[in-house]
């Protein structure tokens, strides 16, 4: 199971990549392989400053649907809009090319709150 080390995480299975004030999320590997087969990427809070741990979206997979949460505070500023045509990306690809949004971060402190690569591994394998 793949779990990048320059990668924070959430308790909820979002991971987070921070450049400067943008932070890039998706879900992990271990989310998406617990889902199934995903076939459906829902984001409407694009231009939507969105708190932490509040839905963003929701992700469909074959069996279930499952709520996405914001690891941090700030505005959606983008979706990947890749997803909508093929939300199998998400599967194949969950730390690359099936990201799903980009926050414009309105509160660094935050970034102290998420889970090192370690930690989320402990988390999972617990």
């Amino acid at each position: 199971m793949s779990i990048p080390a320059e990668l924070k995480y959430t308790k909820d299975h979002e991971w987070v990549r921070v450049e400067g004030d943008i932070a890039t999320v998706g879900i992990t590997s271990f989310a998406q392989s617990e889902l199934g087969d995903i076939v459906y990427v829902d984001v409407d809070t694009v231009d939507e400053t969105v708190n932490k741990d509040e839905v963003f979206g929701s992700v469909e997979a074959v069996k279930t649907v499952s709520d996405l949460f914001m690891p941090l505070s700030g505005e959606v500023i983008e979706f990947n809009d890749g997803l909508e045509d093929e939300p199998e990306k998400v599967n194949s690809d969950p730390y690359g090319e099936g990201w799903m949004i980009k926050i414009a971060i309105s509160d660094n402190a935050e970034l102290d709150g998420l889970l090192s690569a370690d930690d989320y591994k402990a988390l999972i394998e617990a």
